[in-house]
């Protein structure tokens, strides 16, 4: 089984940020949010993998490489301009062959990864295997109606939801997908859809099997939903543990699961609060305050009196003076003052490079 992850530029509602790259390399708990998908398709066995890059890719092959750091083989597909997920399946076409194969969007994040779907695709002997999990605003998403176990309809983003159980990104299909995707002609806005596709096999008879999913999942399409996937992964999965690699001075406070990296320094005083995951060669100052649900990149440094809550900051960024940024993102080489000695809470979301003054 080979796999197929979709990456760079498919949703395009953070390109304003101008994050460096594309949304789907933003660091959730410190790793890039493709690496996610990447580990969840090796874990479901799979070891080729083709990634369809879109118009927004930049740094993601340099990353990712060959894919060998994650035990697979990695194979870029270029889509061009994205016009729908069936579309890039036409895209991958020499790439999957006749093998069945697992497609991920590289911009959700699941708990309980894809093993479980790819279980039910060999025990139910189908030819599309789809997870399902409820949600409050069902004409943001492809929308399946269930009657009991049976696939009753689907639709892409209705208007009118006849369901509120939504498609989490993450589909296994047989060969027998490509001659229908082929067929297919644009939707309403557009797109070859693969809710389209998956209809189709219904209508032929062909069985398509759902999973209600269990544990959570996250589309990220938003800045709200970065944070709140950050915050999940920090209460449950982080990437190798927590772990204290760095140095901590006598008198600073931790509390609570805490990664810190090699060559971080934690001054007297400091107070962190987890889970919290502190990148490599950080400087957390005197009398900062850190956590909870705080990501914290590589060479990043919070100075004196400094404070984050619930924020990603990515690497080699500044907070300095008596500022503490709450629900916020924040990009690359940012740096954030205050210019006086009053303490002021900020939220925000800052691109790379940028320099705020309070």
């Amino acid at each position: 089984m080979k796999g197929l992850l979709l990456a760079g530029g498919h949703g395009t509602r953070l390109r304003p940020l101008t994050f460096t790259g594309n949304k789907h390399m933003i660091p959730i708990a410190n790793e890039p949010m493709l690496f996610y998908g990447l580990r969840h398709l090796a874990e479901g066995s799979v070891k080729e993998v083709g990634i369809i890059l879109g118009p927004l890719h930049e740094g993601i092959e340099e990353a990712v490489g060959d894919g060998s750091a994650f035990g697979l083989r990695v194979t870029y597909i270029h889509q061009g301009d994205p016009k729908g997920l069936a579309h890039a399946v036409l895209c991958a076409r020499a790439f999957l062959g006749d093998e069945p194969f697992v497609m991920y969007l590289g911009d959700n994040l699941l708990q309980e990864g894809t093993r479980p779907l790819i279980k039910l695709f060999h025990d139910t002997e189908c030819d599309a295997a789809v997870g399902v999990t409820p949600v409050p605003n069902p004409s943001s998403y492809g929308i399946a109606e269930m009657d009991g176990d049976k696939l009753v309809s689907i639709a892409e983003k209705p208007t009118a939801p006849r369901s509120n159980l939504a498609l989490i990104g993450v589909y296994v299909f047989s060969p027998r997908i490509h001659p229908i995707i082929q067929e297919l002609i644009p939707s309403r806005r557009g797109e070859l859809e693969i809710t389209d596709a998956i209809w189709k096999l219904r209508e032929e008879h062909r069985t398509v099997s759902v999973r209600h999913v269990e544990g959570w999942w996250k589309d990220t399409g938003r800045p709200e939903d970065l944070l709140e996937a950050n915050d999940l992964v920090l209460q449950t999965s982080v990437p190798g543990g927590f772990v204290n690699l760095g140095t901590v001075a006598e008198g600073a406070v931790l509390e609570g699961p805490i990664r810190i990296g090699r060559g971080s320094f934690v001054a007297p005083n400091a107070r962190i609060e987890g889970p919290v995951v502190i990148g490599n060669d950080v400087r957390i100052e005197t009398e900062a305050r850190i956590g909870p649900s705080v990501s914290i990149g590589n060479r990043c440094t919070i100075g004196r009196r400094g404070g984050v809550r619930r924020s990603i900051v990515m690497e080699e960024t500044v907070v300095e003076g008596s500022v503490t940024l709450s629900n916020s993102i924040v990009g690359r080489r940012a740096t954030i003052s205050s210019g006086g000695n009053e303490s002021i809470e900020v939220s925000c979301i800052v691109g790379d490079s940028s320099r705020l003054l309070f």
